[in-house]
């Protein structure tokens, strides 16, 4: 199973690191897969402890209690929301470095079906260079380049 990709803008290629299912057409929730398909870009988050990013997307500090719904059947799913939640929620705001820049990608957002997959970013990637359970993570530096260079109308495509 292919982890490992690349992600080309321009003339310029950053190593990044993709699902530990690898990547697949038809993604269901928790298979740990990357979705392949045209994605665009809908929001940055940061961690306003850390540091913003600079991007001309648009952009939203995270606040602690921020939280992204994963729950099959809630209504919220694929849909952020605010801790406590009653159902099943990622944290945003997490103690290890992951999440302190998270592009939002529009997998399975328009028309958001239940199963289908939650919670698909692009985010920073393991110390470890470890797979992610579905998203698509860089080095700290290059989803910093990559997003100076990123603006409103671009897209993310995920092929095999």
């Amino acid at each position: 199973m292919a982890t490992r990709g690349v992600l080309r803008l321009g003339d310029r290629t950053f190593p990044c690191t993709l699902g530990r299912s690898g990547c697949r057409a038809l993604k269901r929730e928790g298979d740990g897969a990357t979705p392949i398909g045209k994605f665009s870009l809908e929001t940055v988050l940061w961690r306003p402890d850390r540091g913003p990013p600079h991007t001309a997307l648009p952009r939203r500090p995270i606040r602690p209690d921020d939280g992204w719904c994963d729950a099959v059947g809630d209504r919220n799913y694929n849909r952020p929301v605010r801790h406590p939640y009653p159902a099943s929620a990622e944290h945003l705001w997490r103690a290890d470095a992951l999440y302190d820049i998270v592009v939002v990608l529009s997998a399975n957002t328009r028309p958001r079906i239940q199963g289908r997959g939650s919670a698909i970013f692009m985010h920073l990637a393991r110390p470890d260079g470890g797979p992610t359970a579905g998203c698509i993570a860089l080095s700290r530096r290059d989803l910093r380049l990559v997003l100076e260079r990123l603006g409103r109308g671009s897209r993310i495509v995920v092929t095999r």
